[in-house]
């Protein structure tokens, strides 16, 4: 796995095509600012927002938490973890779990205790439920599962999303074996997101209170 990773893609007019756009594996030293950005762009999210309790007062702290305890477990099992940067700028991150790592019953413990601190009991065991859940729904035997995505938001509506496509696309071509991306979208944009980027949706699904698609990207479907 090469540090750097392609980005080949179309790319919307607005931006200069001689500013430096590259993708690398992010690197731990990168973990913070990582998990800075997904915070940003996840802290409205619907299925956090249920999860995590957001009319608490602690939904924040506890939000920050668990995402920064997700990163922690993407770099101790050595799954993907994308920065999409504009020059030295940070603007866009994607998480992809490979298809020999178990998403859901099998953790590991040192993730759920970390996250039974951070997030509590409750908040922990309805994230594994839906991971369960979402899981379930693919039709596939071996596949990646894209467990995060995001663009910053001063950098959204630019084109920087497809870029991060073609990274998480160049993944999957480093891994014959699978057959494809599975993705969970709980909002219409990103529905239609997905769908301009070859994602089918392949089953309606309920993850606690908030309905979205279970979304696939097969490998050469034609």
């Amino acid at each position: 796995m090469s540090d750097t990773v392609s980005v080949e893609s179309s790319i919307d007019n607005k931006i200069n095509q001689d500013v430096n756009i590259r993708a690398t594996y992010l690197s731990a030293h990168e973990l913070k600012l990582a998990a800075s950005l997904l915070y940003q762009a996840y802290h409205d999210d619907p299925v956090f927002l249920d999860i995590f309790n957001s009319d608490k007062e602690d939904y924040e702290q506890r939000l920050r938490g668990a995402i920064r305890e997700e990163l922690n477990a993407f770099w101790q099992a050595k799954q993907p973890m994308i920065g999409l940067y504009l020059g030295e700028a940070m603007v866009g991150v994607a998480c992809i779990n490979s298809p020999d790592e178990t998403l859901a019953s099998d953790r590991f413990w040192h993730w759920r205790l970390k996250m039974l601190l951070n997030a509590g009991y409750f908040s922990t065991k309805q994230m594994m439920q839906k991971e369960q859940t979402v899981l379930t729904a693919v039709p596939l035997k071996i596949f990646h599962f894209l467990s995060f995505i995001a663009v910053h938001p001063l950098h959204q509506q630019h084109g920087f999303g497809h870029y991060l496509m073609a990274a998480v696309n160049t993944v999957l071509d480093e891994h014959p074996d699978s057959e494809g991306v599975a993705v969970y979208a709980t909002s219409g944009k990103f529905k239609e997101f997905f769908k301009h980027v070859d994602y089918h949706t392949v089953k309606e699904v309920t993850v606690g209170n908030v309905y979205g698609a279970v979304m696939v990207h097969y490998r050469d479907k034609e």
